[in-house]
């Protein structure tokens, strides 16, 4: 079971400078946030462990070999969550939420071409309770960012 942490303002301060550059240095981030190198230390690993953050590299799904991408609505027929853990399991879905509204989850997918997301659509729509999915090609990506959350 994950514990909560309470995000004070030192907390968000750390988080907002992560943003801006994973990397960097603990001691930096102390000079910005009026903290010692080893509290800032603390308060990240306190922050990681409690997965209020993750550092991670984002990468370019062009440069990674995956231009294809896609948005896939789906409707489910039964137990949403039975058909969102199966669909989760594909390795191709990087993000998946469940929605209210018209449609019942959402999942972004990364293909290697044409043929890759054609199957890949046919691997979500094989899964039981899978009703209707319909997908959305993305042709550009005109905004993409990770500096929400720390305001």
């Amino acid at each position: 079971m994950v514990t909560e942490i309470a995000l004070d303002n030192t907390n968000r301060a750390i988080i907002r400078l992560l943003q801006l550059d994973g990397r960097r240095a603990y001691a930096d981030i102390a000079k910005e946030v009026g903290l010692s190198e080893a509290a800032v230390r603390q308060r990240v690993r306190r922050l990681l462990d409690t997965e209020v953050i993750q550092i991670v590299a984002v990468t370019d799904q062009l440069q990674m070999g995956y231009p294809r991408a896609a948005m896939i609505a789906i409707n489910v027929d039964g137990d949403v969550q039975v058909a969102a853990k199966l669909i989760a399991d594909i390795e191709e879905v990087d993000y998946l939420v469940s929605t209210a509204g018209g449609i019942d989850l959402l999942a972004e997918v990364f293909a290697s071409n044409d043929e890759h997301l054609f199957e890949l659509l046919n691997r979500v729509r094989a899964i039981e309770g899978v009703r209707h999915a319909q997908t959305y090609m993305y042709f550009k990506i005109h905004k993409q960012t990770y500096h929400w959350g720390a305001k």
